[in-house]
C-alpha cells in the first residue's frame, strides 16, 4: 500500500496526457460513512456518500474518464458499480463484489477508473455489495460533444430525479442477511422514494417533499433514475405529457406520453414542457406489480413530488394529482409504453444489429425453492432463483482475479446454453418436481466479437411468474423482440425487429413472456448477467459472460491496476450459504 499513492500519480498523469485527446479527466471523492437521516417520523442511521441521500451527481462529456477515489469510512465492505458504462477493457472497475473484485473493506479506500465511450445520457451508479444500493446510488450525467449536441431542440434546463426505496429499519443488509439464513422472504420497503423524500402523503413529511420550479413556456430535459430495489414503477406528471427521448445511455425516436413504466436499473429522458396554467402539479410514481393478483404484500405508496410554477400567483390548497398514473396491476399499460420505444437509428445515431449469429442461447429466469445447510449447521428449506436451472454461489475469490491469474477450482466454464428440460414453462399448476435446482458458479465462454442471441424466458413455477429486469454489465444490447408464452424458434424471429430496436442494458422479460436480445461480443473481460430485483440477485438469479481476449493488445483485457481490494473481508449477505443439496417445495 505504500507505494500505491505514488503510482496513482503517475498513472493519472499518463493517462491525463493520452485524453488530451480522446475526453476530458474529471476526479471525485466518494466518502462512505454513516449518516442520519429522518423520514416517516423515524430517525435512522445509513450508509451514504458525502453525508447525501441520494448520492452525488458524476457530469461528463461522452468519451471522458472518471477517477472516483472511494473511502470506505462505513462498518462494512462495499462496492460500487457504474451502471451502463461499458468500460471498453477495464472489467477492473466494474465493481460487482466477489465477480470483478472484492468488497472495499472498512477503514479502506479504492480509486475507481470510469471509462466512457458511445454512451450519451443519462446512467447512474450504485453500491454493488449486499443490499447497500438503497442508500448509496446517484446519477450519471453524459453530455454530447459539442459538435454534435443533442438530437433534439436543445432544452431549457434539467431536473434530476432518482427514485429509490426506503426501509425503516436500521440496518436493511442485517434484515437480509436473517432472511436467507433462515430461508425466508426478504423485506419490502416502507415507501418509495423521489429525490429521497416519500412526498407528503407520508406523515412527517410536508417540509421535506422534492419541488421543481419551471417558468411557463420553458422545456425541461428530466432525467429519471429507478433505483428501487425491487419494483417497476409507474410515473407520471398530472396535466403534462413527457416526451421519451432517450433511455440507459442512448437516444430513442420521441414518443409522447402521458406516463412511463420504469424498471429497477433503467434510465430515461424525457422532456417535458411547462404549457399549463400557473399552479402546482404532482409528479407521481407507484409500483407496477406484475405477479398474480392473490399476492398483495407489495409496497403499495404513492410517492409523490411537486412540479410548481414560478411566478406571482395563489397557488391551489392542493397541488392536482395525476389522473392518467396507472393503477398496481395494469399489465396492458406497462406493455403499451413498452412497446413504443425504438431506436433513434438515423445517420448520427446509427445502429449495428448482429445478423451473423454464432452463438444462441436459451435462458430460463425462475424462482425455487432449496434444502440447505445454514452457519449454524441447522438444514434448512428456503427460497431460491436460478438462470437455466443454475443458481448462482459466489466464490471466495472474484472470478476476474480467478480467470485473468488462471486460478482453478474457482468456477466452470460450463453455464448451460439451454434449459436442462423443456416443458410448458407458462402453464398454471407445474408440478414440485420441476422446482429442484442445482447451485453452483459456472459462466459462460465467448469469444472475441462472436454475435450472440439470448432469449429469456419466463417461467410459471410456484405459480410465481413476474418480470425480471434482467440487466447486463459492460455492454448494451438490441431488443430484438418480445413476447407472451413460450418462445416459438420457428415463428417468433420472423417478427424480430432488426431495423430500429432499441439499445439497452436493462430490458424487463414479462411475466409468463420471453425477449430476445442481441450483441456482439466486442468488449473482452468478466461481466455480470443478472436479475436488478435484489430479492432475485440474493437468491441466485444470475450468471458470468466471460469474453474473451481478442488477439491483440488493443483488443484485450488490460493489465490490472497494482491495487485492488483484498479477497479477505466476508460480507455480510452470503449468495448463498447452500451446501449443494436440492429440496422441493410441498403445495
Amino acid at each position: 500500500m505504500g507505494m500505491y499513492p505514488r503510482f496513482l500519480g503517475t498513472l493519472l498523469l499518463s493517462v491525463t496526457l493520452l485524453c488530451i485527446v480522446e475526453g476530458r479527466v474529471h476526479y471525485y471523492d466518494f466518502v462512505l460513512k454513516e449518516a442520519n437521516f429522518t423520514r416517516l417520523c423515524s430517525t435512522k442511521s445509513m450508509l451514504v456518500v458525502n453525508d447525501s441521500f441520494p448520492g452525488p451527481t458524476i457530469r461528463v462529456q461522452k468519451g471522458d474518464t472518471v477517477y472516483v477515489n472511494v473511502q470506505n469510512q462505513g462498518d462494512y465492505g462495499v462496492t460500487i458499480h457504474w451502471h451502463g458504462v461499458h468500460q471498453p477493457r477495464n472489467p477492473w472497475s466494474d465493481g460487482p463484489e466477489y465477480i470483478t473484485q472484492c468488497p472495499i473493506e472498512p477503514g479502506a479506500n479504492f480509486t475507481y477508473e470510469v471509462i466512457f465511450s458511445d454512451e450519451e445520457g443519462t446512467l447512474w451508479w450504485h453500491a454493488h455489495s449486499d443490499w447497500t444500493r438503497s442508500s448509496v446510488h446517484g446519477a450519471i450525467v453524459v453530455m454530447p460533444l459539442n459538435e454534435t449536441g443533442f438530437p433534439f431542440p436543445e432544452p431549457n434546463g434539467e431536473e434530476i430525479i432518482i427514485l429509490g426505496s426506503w426501509y425503516v429499519d436500521d440496518d436493511v443488509n442485517e434484515v437480509v442477511a436473517e432472511a436467507l439464513e433462515d430461508g425466508s422472504d426478504t423485506p419490502r420497503s416502507d415507501c418509495y422514494t423521489i429525490n429521497g423524500e416519500p412526498g407528503d402523503f407520508f406523515a412527517c413529511s410536508n417540509e421535506t417533499t422534492h419541488r421543481w420550479q419551471v417558468e411557463y413556456g420553458k422545456t425541461y430535459l428530466l432525467r429519471m433514475v429507478n433505483a428501487a430495489m425491487n419494483a417497476e414503477l409507474y410515473f407520471a406528471i398530472a396535466e403534462h405529457s413527457l416526451i421519451v427521448v432517450g433511455m440507459d445511455g442512448s437516444y430513442v425516436k420521441p414518443i409522447v406520453t402521458d406516463f412511463i413504466m420504469i424498471c429497477p436499473g433503467q434510465t430515461m429522458d424525457m422532456l417535458v414542457t411547462a404549457n399549463q396554467s400557473h399552479g402546482r402539479f404532482y409528479m407521481a410514481a407507484r409500483q407496477y406489480d406484475s405477479v398474480r393478483p392473490d399476492v398483495t404484500d407489495y409496497d403499495t405508496s404513492n410517492v409523490t413530488a411537486i412540479l410548481e410554477y414560478k411566478g406571482d400567483y395563489t397557488p391551489p390548497a392542493q397541488p392536482i394529482f395525476p389522473s392518467k398514473l396507472p393503477t398496481y396491476e395494469d399489465l396492458m399499460s406497462a406493455v403499451y409504453f413498452s412497446s413504443r420505444i425504438k431506436s433513434l437509428a438515423n445517420s448520427d445515431h446509427p445502429i449495428d444489429v448482429p445478423v451473423n449469429i454464432t452463438t444462441r442461447m436459451y435462458i430460463t429466469a425462475e424462482m425455487n425453492t432449496i434444502t440447505f445447510v445454514n452457519d449454524t449447521g441447522d438444514e434448512r428449506s428456503g427460497l431460491g432463483s436460478s438462470l437455466n436451472n443454475v443458481s448462482w454461489v459466489n466464490p471466495s475469490t472474484d472470478v476476474l482475479l480467478a480467470y485473468y491469474r488462471n486460478k482453478s477450482g474457482l468456477y466452470t466454464e460450463d453455464f448451460p446454453d439451454f434449459p436442462p428440460s423443456l416443458f410448458d414453462f407458462v402453464a398454471e399448476d407445474l408440478p414440485d418436481s420441476i422446482a429442484a435446482t442445482t447451485q453452483g458458479t459456472r459462466v459462460k465462454v465467448l469469444e472475441y466479437n462472436e454475435e450472440v442471441e439470448i432469449v429469456f424466458q419466463g417461467t410459471n413455477v410456484f405459480d410465481a411468474s413476474e418480470d425480471h429486469p434482467m440487466h447486463m454489465h459492460g455492454y448494451s444490447f438490441y431488443i430484438v423482440g418480445t413476447g407472451f408464452g413460450n418462445f416459438d424458434n420457428e415463428t417468433d424471429p420472423k417478427e424480430y425487429n432488426l431495423l430500429d430496436p432499441p439499445k439497452v442494458n436493462t430490458v424487463s422479460l414479462p411475466k409468463k413472456g420471453w425477449v430476445a436480445i442481441r450483441f456482439k461480443a466486442s468488449n473482452p473481460g468478466v461481466w455480470f448477467w443478472h436479475c436488478h430485483l435484489d430479492r432475485h440477485l440474493s437468491w441466485g438469479m444470475n450468471t458470468v459472460m466471460i469474453v474473451k481476449d481478442g488477439g491483440t493488445p488493443e483488443t484485450s483485457i488490460r493489465e490490472p491496476p497494482s491495487y485492488m481490494p483484498p479477497c479477505n473481508y466476508a460480507s455480510k449477505i452470503k449468495l448463498r450459504p447452500f451446501h449443494h443439496t436440492v429440496g422441493r417445495k410441498s403445495k
